[in-house]
């Protein structure tokens, strides 16, 4: 038999600070009975190459059997033309 749980509840948030969101990130405040994961990577700028490599990449030297500003094959994003 299965049971159902009704939650009533009152959230007050006087400061929230987010460090950082990523692609994975999951934010939460309160109760939720089933999260789902959902990704959706969309092409929207219509590029047809990898991004330049960033300073960040470029500060942190090369990386054993990396060359910098490859990370593998290109394969381009499926979207509208």
């Amino acid at each position: 038999m299965a049971s159902n749980f009704f939650i009533n509840q009152s959230i007050v948030i006087h400061h929230l600070k987010i460090g950082g969101i990523s692609n994975s990130s999951v934010f939460q405040i309160g109760s939720a009975g089933v999260i789902k994961s959902l990704s959706n990577l969309y092409n929207t700028g219509n590029f047809v190459g990898p991004a330049p490599v960033s300073s960040a990449e470029i500060a942190q030297g090369p990386q054993e059997g990396i060359t910098p500003g490859t990370s593998g094959p290109f394969v381009p994003l499926g979207g509208t033309s």
